[in-house]
């Protein structure tokens, strides 16, 4: 039985007083299920915020949506991998459309934060993805083989075990339209069997990219998806909690 993780991309939105009574009603909504996981990222600042409103809950846990890859020094407005875990930080986001594609972040940069975010304890849900051009081109697996083999190239065993994937198609993220359960299926697919060759036994692919309480379900009906990233239908803490407790066939 596959144990199922729903991630949440609060991006900039909720502050640390609006994190406190999101996760209080989220709580009152949320019928606890032992089959599933549920990971909030919070903006940094409201990072402490949400870890002590989930502290005495094993299955809820909070991350980082972004970390810098030196663990301390003259870096003004970065968030260090070691200063997140100190908030109460467990994971963190690294490779994220957004910062690739608004930020600039490089392929190098995802390979350096990757190794930060283990080397302190943090378990990393690395995002890939494809533009819509380099789909329409067929190039959908060759563009996510080598974002993974630029962050995880070298990592191998019990180290790469202990990363989350997320795939993440851009042309999918905030447009309201998704890879259909089989596109996603198919690249979850490679991603899996490029894991499972570098010593990950057992890795979990998550998909992201216009998730919703209309779409969940047939989504994870799909064996390969071992949950989801979401980001807008995340925000309302009732419609979250509903979509999270979506029956599984």
């Amino acid at each position: 039985m596959r144990r199922l993780l729903f991630a949440a991309n609060w991006k900039m939105h909720l502050g640390p007083e609006e994190a406190r009574v999101y996760l209080k009603t989220f709580r009152a909504r949320y019928n606890r299920r032992d089959d599933r996981d549920v990971w909030f990222f919070p903006p940094a600042v409201s990072i402490e915020a949400a870890a002590q409103a989930t502290r005495e809950r094993a299955d809820l846990q909070v991350g980082a949506q972004d970390i810098y890859w030196e663990p301390k020094g003259a870096y003004t407005g970065a968030v260090s991998a070691p200063l997140a875990q100190q908030a109460g930080a467990r994971a963190t986001l690294i490779g994220h459309s957004e910062r690739r594609h608004v930020f600039g972040e490089t392929e190098a940069d995802t390979r350096r934060k990757v190794a930060a975010a283990l080397a302190a304890g943090l378990l990393p849900m690395l995002c890939v993805g494809e533009l819509l051009a380099e789909r329409d081109a067929g190039h959908t697996v060759a563009v996510v083989i080598r974002q993974l083999a630029a962050a995880l190239g070298g990592t191998e065993g019990a180290p790469l075990s202990r990363v989350v994937i997320a795939y993440e198609p851009v042309w999918a993220i905030g447009t309201g339209r998704n890879a259909t359960p089989a596109d996603a299926s198919a690249v979850h697919r490679e991603i899996r069997a490029w894991l499972v060759a570098r010593g990950n036994a057992q890795p979990k692919v998550v998909y992201g990219g216009s998730v919703n309480l209309k779409n969940v379900a047939e989504l994870l009906a799909e064996p390969e998806l071992d949950g989801v990233l979401v980001g807008g239908a995340s925000l309302d803490p009732e419609g979250w909690a509903q979509l999270v407790q979506t029956a599984i066939a």
